[in-house]
């Protein structure tokens, strides 16, 4: 009986104005869908107690917005729930057949909406329907790299496309980056932003940084990196391709991969031809990366 009483009076608490949940604290959202994401959420909780968090009431909440991919929530007794939400934001727009999406790093199609000028770009044959995901293996090798993008080098790529290199970004001012495939994004990004923060590579036309631990910076024929006074010129002209893109690097590398133990050493410089080293240790992965349906300035093929 006692036991019987001890539970019957748990489940009246558990639904009584004592425990009801009166202050929320949602974290996470960002952009335009933000306030209708948290309304949504606020208006769930308030239906709830801190002894009785309904998880799936949360999620349900905010299935119609494409850029929550998870929440957690944490009750304060008596009367606080904290919700942490997870969100997919686009990274790159899809193009194909004179129309665009947005499209997140694990290939979830968010739709036209989420579209913007500093997104860089993707060929695809088509563009699929929000809510769908992107299939074809090269598309979403392009978005894992685009995804793992530091926020200061991010906002500088122009595409990504398949070259006789592999998978290839281009930057908004020329410079051509090779990444090969997408093994060791975090790494590689590292790799590049290290190299672009070295007056030397300053003029420089591509970075290899298919080895991560040995990139490489490609001149044009007949030229190399520069002197320690011209590297120090050229840096500081608007026109320097590299300076540039060095002039904002400052935190936009992550910290785990500036602590992995692998730091990559002093870019090697090429003129005229690239690493012989990093084509030939990459170059079957290049062709099952990115895969020879697309060409490297026409769409790739599926999405």
């Amino acid at each position: 009986i006692a036991v019987g009483l001890l539970a019957g009076g748990y489940v009246l608490l558990r639904h009584s104005s004592f425990v009801a949940v009166e202050h929320v604290q949602i974290s996470g959202v960002h952009g335009p869908e933000a306030p209708a994401i948290r309304a949504a959420l606020v208006a769930a909780a308030h239906r709830m107690s801190t002894l009785d968090v309904r998880y799936g009431a949360l999620r349900a909440a905010v299935a119609p917005f494409r850029l929550v991919s998870d929440i957690k929530a944490h009750p304060h007794f008596p009367h606080g729930l904290s919700v942490q939400v997870s969100e997919q934001l686009p990274v790159a727009a899809l193009t194909a057949a004179g129309q665009r999406t947005a499209v997140a790093a694990d290939g979830a199609v968010l739709g036209p909406a989420f579209l913007s000028s500093t997104l860089p770009t993707l060929g695809g044959w088509s563009v699929l329907a929000p809510g769908a995901h992107v299939q074809d293996r090269g598309l979403r090798a392009s978005l894992q790299v685009l995804g793992a993008a530091p926020a200061a080098l991010g906002k500088l790529v122009a595409r990504a496309y398949p070259s006789p290199e592999g998978l290839t970004v281009a930057m908004r001012n020329g410079l051509v980056v090779y990444f090969g495939d997408a093994a060791r994004a975090h790494a590689k990004w590292f790799s590049l932003a290290r190299v672009l923060a070295e007056k030397s590579s300053a003029g420089a036309l591509y970075i290899d940084v298919r080895l991560p631990g040995r990139p490489a910076a490609g001149f044009a024929a007949g030229s190399g990196p520069p002197s320690e006074a011209s590297a120090a010129e050229a840096s500081g002209k608007p026109e320097s391709t590299v300076g540039a893109l060095a002039a904002g690097l400052s935190g936009g590398v992550p910290k785990e991969e500036a602590t992995s133990g692998e730091a990559p050493s002093g870019a090697s410089s090429e003129s005229g031809e690239k690493s012989e080293e990093a084509s030939s240790s990459q170059s079957s992965e290049s062709t099952s990366s990115t895969g020879t349906e697309a060409p490297s300035e026409a769409p790739t093929a599926g999405g």
